[in-house]
């Protein structure tokens, strides 16, 4: 009966030349730095999405505070447009005044619009920052 265990002491022990070794050597030393690599990537871009979700919640937070502030502004205009219509002796002064309240209003909207936009567009910048420096990080300039 012929042994074939191929662990036991009976089979022909097996050498792996130096050169093979050296390669193999080389191989996992490179496999290892690597993934060490790869993991620091990982964990930065990790950081950099939660940068990025902060940024984005504390804007999203201030956007909403302000949409706010100015949905009172505008509510508060309109009920002191109705308590002055209710007081009006006339139609041309009820004209003269849905007029100037128009006005005022159309141009609150245009003023608030503006405001909206800047802070939505700081937003979005403050967002991108932390992935436009972690890709200057990734993408350094060869020199």
């Amino acid at each position: 009966m012929a042994n074939t265990d191929p662990f036991s002491s009976s089979v022909i022990p097996f050498e792996v030349p130096e050169q093979m070794r050296a390669f193999a050597e080389k191989g996992v030393s490179q496999a290892r730095d690597s993934y060490a690599k790869f993991k620091d990537a990982a964990e930065t871009h990790n950081g950099t999405i939660e940068a990025v979700f902060t940024s984005a919640a504390k804007g999203a937070s201030a956007y909403s505070a302000k949409l706010m502030e100015l949905m009172k502004a505008s509510t508060t205009a309109n009920l002191d447009f109705a308590q002055a219509l209710i007081g009006v002796k006339s139609p041309s002064e009820a004209m003269e005044l849905w007029t100037s309240h128009a006005k005022k209003q159309f141009e609150a909207v245009t003023a608030h619009s503006k405001e909206l936009a800047e802070l939505a567009q700081k937003v979005a910048t403050e967002t991108v920052e932390p992935i436009k420096a972690n890709a200057s990080k990734l993408f350094k300039p060869a020199a």
